[in-house]
């Protein structure tokens, strides 16, 4: 008998909620977040984050905390475990990705390392 999934990404209730508000002050109707991963910056990959308006073929679907995250099919073994958190500093407020596979960050932290979950995990 097969383990259950893990789900790829989760969020937090902060980013849940920024996310939701964000969303309702948008002029489309979106349906959910898309996210990703591109080839960039100096530590070599960079998240993504979109609006979307329908789900493409083969994108993962979570439904979480009331906010429909659509995945890159080619993101999700450098996602998998990945929680979303939106945290509110000082002179900042932005969405952070707390993932399991990343192993470097630049000094800027917009671009990072990630090393793909093995398809077993």
């Amino acid at each position: 008998m097969a383990r259950p999934r893990p789900k790829v990404v989760t969020l937090t209730d902060a980013a849940a909620a920024r996310m939701k508000e964000i969303m309702a002050g948008a002029y489309e109707n979106y349906i959910g977040v898309r996210i990703g991963v591109k080839n960039g910056g100096c530590a070599g990959m960079e998240y993504t984050m979109d609006y979307a308006t329908e789900a493409a073929p083969l994108e993962e679907v979570v439904e979480e905390n009331g906010i429909k995250i659509l995945i890159d099919p080619k993101a999700i073994l450098f996602l998998i475990g990945s929680e979303i958190d939106f945290v509110t500093e000082k002179l900042s407020q932005r969405f952070v990705f707390n993932n399991p596979n990343q192993t470097d960050a630049c000094g800027c932290g917009e671009s990072v390392t990630i090393v793909p979950a093995k398809a077993d995990a």
